[in-house]
């Protein structure tokens, strides 16, 4: 995110959220202190508590209260990156190693438990019944979510309508909570709590459509994994799906397996990249971008408002 100067007022606020994190996944057992403390300061861009904070704007804002929320979501965000490396076996994120491979599969497991009972621990501060229906909902959903993703890994007879409903779950929802809880937390109308949950599911799609777009067009330093990891880990994203139209592409797509040297697939990651296939997998995610700030244009007048739609073009832009 390079709009951090846009935001400034809320410094003071994100920064006690961040010492409520801290404070939220400390453990008395040092495995899942040291393992949650890592994940924490691997550089996160905290995009889910911003939306917290905007969505909260739009009511009665008081950030003792919203801050529970905001860390609320971001550490159930954490915990689904530390499963979805497990499932990936990956050993890098942002550039630094992961969980698993720093210590193993189960003690990544357990971290990943571990950070969902303290996100629930830290929404209990919250005594609104709503906020935790959507939360529990939105909890249930990334599970089925991580178990879609280990059934399609190497699925290449899926279709489009399982990869969206899949990035729906990865990435999508989450940020679409964000924004609606962020609103309830805060007593807005609930018409604007449907805006904005609207807004932050239109965006999250939007947002996972460039992460595998990313994937393949930005470099190993930007990314902080090697280019085309979904692609060797077996993950079908929307540049592979449209890739596979091309029967000479899908025939070598297809020849990818568990355990493939990573070196053999250079040659077809760098085709696609270069392919119009991105071309039309952006538009894919333009779409879903446009439709977001259509939600939020009946939103009052506020510097929240302008926020979030700064957010969007910026993540229609991004470069990791």
């Amino acid at each position: 995110m390079k709009v951090k100067w846009k935001y400034s007022y809320l410094k003071k606020d994100i920064n006690e959220i961040e010492y409520t994190l801290h404070q939220t996944v400390n453990s008395s057992q040092p495995i899942l202190k040291d393992a949650s403390l890592q994940l924490l300061q691997s550089g996160g861009k905290r995009i889910r508590p911003l939306f917290v904070l905007l969505s909260a704007k739009f009511g009665q804002y008081n950030l003792q209260s919203i801050k529970h929320v905001a860390a609320t979501l971001e550490i159930i965000h954490m915990a689904s990156l530390v499963h979805d490396d497990v499932i990936d076996e990956a050993s890098l994120r942002r550039g630094k190693p992961t969980i698993n491979s720093t210590y193993d599969n189960r003690v990544a497991m357990y971290a990943g438990d571990f950070l969902f009972a303290k996100a629930l621990e830290c929404m209990s501060e919250i005594e609104i019944p709503e906020a935790h229906q959507k939360l529990s909902n939105t909890i249930l959903e990334i599970c089925l979510g991580e178990i879609e993703q280990i059934k399609d890994k190497y699925n290449y007879e899926q279709n489009l309508k399982c990869y969206l409903r899949r990035i729906k779950r990865k990435t999508a929802l989450l940020i679409s909570a964000s924004c609606e809880i962020g609103a309830i937390a805060s007593g807005a109308s609930s018409s604007i709590q449907k805006s904005l949950r609207d807004y932050g599911y239109y965006l999250g799609m939007s947002y996972q459509i460039m992460d595998d777009i990313l994937d393949f067009t930005a470099s190993e330093k930007e990314l902080g994994k090697p280019a085309g990891s979904d692609l060797i880990q077996g993950n079908i994203t929307l540049p592979v799906l449209f890739a596979m139209q091309d029967q000479s592409l899908k025939e070598k797509i297809t020849s990818i397996y568990e355990g493939i040297n990573p070196e053999t697939v250079k040659p077809l990651i760098n085709q696609i990249r270069k392919s119009s296939f991105i071309k039309e997998a952006r538009r894919i995610s333009e779409e879903y971008l446009n439709k977001s700030l259509k939600c939020i244009e009946t939103l009052p007048d506020h510097e929240a408002k302008e926020m979030l739609i700064l957010i969007a073009k910026n993540i229609g832009n991004r470069k990791n």
